[in-house]
């Protein structure tokens, strides 16, 4: 599985390209087997022709008297009329035969076989195949292309293209050979026993090229709307509100759009339902607790009024947390490319500016990001880091096209068990309380939606030399 590819294009290209190149060698394998079958068939059946025409030939000439044989012989060459080149040896001629094949040796054995069941009396016979350029025709080693053209040209195909000469030998009487070399009746028979030629496979590659580019292309315009809905539901889910999904194209991907445009546009009148609710109520309560305030003076048991005061300071914390956590996680503006080292350097002069130390490091990286939005977060971060933690360290870098921004504290760090809950609202720890009274406990959960709304990260985790080590991680902007 670790092989297959990540995307559903690559896996339905990747099918796809499987399944031709299957069916491809199926046909291959079972019209390679079909065609050699015939091929025995149609070479058998020619060389039974062929090796009749030979008997009946060597009948004619082993009936004629031995001094009329060259004469028949060289007006047969003149005039022609006969199938096969004709000449008479006294020995058999030793021949260099081409490459022998199941095709050859078939058409040699059946050649003989009926050539000997056609002669009157038994003879030694014998039939191999010969290329032109190598056939010698006389005991004196003369070759085919050493004789006159006239001789050859009404029986034999020697140019354009040379084709397998079969050359029979057969016994007459004591030093007397007849000597007959013919075509097969398809003289390119030898072809349909290789059915892998070159320009077969050439024309066989070139059809699965154009079956595979095009079936590539059609999974690549079919997989292409999921893409367009990948890119819309990040976007979305990064607090980027996009167009609607075009309604067209095939049935089901108009199905899909409407019902990802439908689920959108809820999800987004149910977020700002939930603010303008939220950040109503919290200022609405303002009122009420100011006027409460007011009527706990009029009380007259100290005691009681202290209590009373304590809890609407309480209330009233809490309302504007509640008020602050909405203005810093809704800050509504548009992504731009913004250079991260730069932002970080203009808030550790800040702070240098309010008496605090912070030492930064780190190459120049962009990001695309909510300037205000990420300031806010990254400078919740360094403001906890340096209130808890006395001194801050930040270290940018850059790890498999993402950024990374590691800020540690020198403060008592966390337990470990409490890491979840530091981003729950107002929840703060121990230490945190005795240093800092105002605190509501919203810096960190505030970073943290700010960040995930970037497509990043934020981890906590205690660094080994003590200390509280934030790490930030960010999407790279692309060149």
């Amino acid at each position: 599985m670790r092989l297959l590819p990540r995307s559903l294009t690559g896996r339905l290209s990747l099918v796809m390209v499987a399944g031709v190149l299957a069916t491809q060698l199926v046909a291959n394998l079972i019209w390679t087997g079909q065609l050699r079958q015939q091929a025995q068939r149609e070479a058998s059946e020619a060389a039974r022709h062929l090796g009749a025409s030979a008997a009946s030939a060597t009948r004619f000439f082993a009936s004629l008297p031995a001094n009329y044989r060259p004469l028949l012989i060289a007006q047969l060459r003149e005039m022609g009329g006969t199938r096969f080149f004709v000449n008479v040896n006294r020995q058999p001629l030793a021949l260099q035969g081409i490459a022998d094949s199941a095709l050859t040796r078939t058409v040699q054995q059946t050649v003989v076989a009926t050539l000997q069941a056609g002669l009157s009396k038994p003879a030694s016979v014998s039939a191999r195949f010969v290329w032109p350029e190598q056939l010698v025709v006389n005991e004196a080693g003369m070759r085919l292309a050493e004789l006159p053209d006239e001789w050859v040209q009404h029986t034999l195909i020697v140019r354009p293209r040379p084709a397998p000469i079969l050359v029979i030998q057969t016994q007459l009487a004591s030093e007397e050979w007849l000597y007959l070399a013919a075509l097969m009746p398809d003289p390119y028979f030898l072809d349909n026993a290789d059915p892998l030629s070159l320009d077969r496979l050439a024309l066989q590659l070139a059809t699965l090229l154009s079956v595979l580019l095009l079936s590539i292309g059609v999974v690549r315009w079919l997989t292409r709307p999921f893409e367009t809905i990948s890119s819309a539901a990040e976007a979305f889910g990064e607090g980027v509100t996009p167009e609607p999904l075009p309604e067209a194209g095939s049935r089901e991907f108009v199905q899909t759009a409407r019902a990802f445009n439908a689920m959108q546009a809820r999800i987004q009148r149910y977020i700002d339902d939930r603010e303008r609710l939220f950040a109503s109520i919290s200022h609405d309560l303002r009122t009420p607790i100011t006027r409460l305030k007011l009527r706990t003076e009029l009380l007259d048991d100290e005691t009681t009024r202290a209590e009373f005061h304590e809890d609407l300071d309480e209330l009233d914390v809490m309302v504007k947390g509640a008020l602050q956590s909405v203005k810093d996680s809704d800050i509504h503006e548009n992504r731009t490319a913004l250079r991260l080292d730069q932002l970080v350097e203009r808030l550790a002069q800040d702070a240098k500016l309010a008496g605090k130390e912070v030492r930064w490091a780190g190459p120049a990286l962009t990001v695309r990001a909510k300037p205000l939005a990420l300031k806010r977060a990254l400078s919740n971060l360094l403001e906890n880091a340096l209130h808890y933690g006395e001194r801050a360290e930040i270290l940018l870098s850059e790890h498999a096209g993402q950024v990374e921004l590691s800020l540690r504290d020198h403060g008592p760090g966390v337990p470990e068990e409490a890491f979840d809950s530091l981003f729950q609202p107002y929840v703060r720890l121990e230490h945190g309380r005795l240093q800092r009274q105002e605190g509501m406990g919203l810096g960190l959960g505030i970073a943290r939606h700010i960040i995930h709304a970037h497509g990043g990260e934020l981890q906590l985790a205690n660094h080994p030399d003590g200390g509280l080590l934030v790490t930030v991680r960010l999407p790279q902007a692309s060149a």
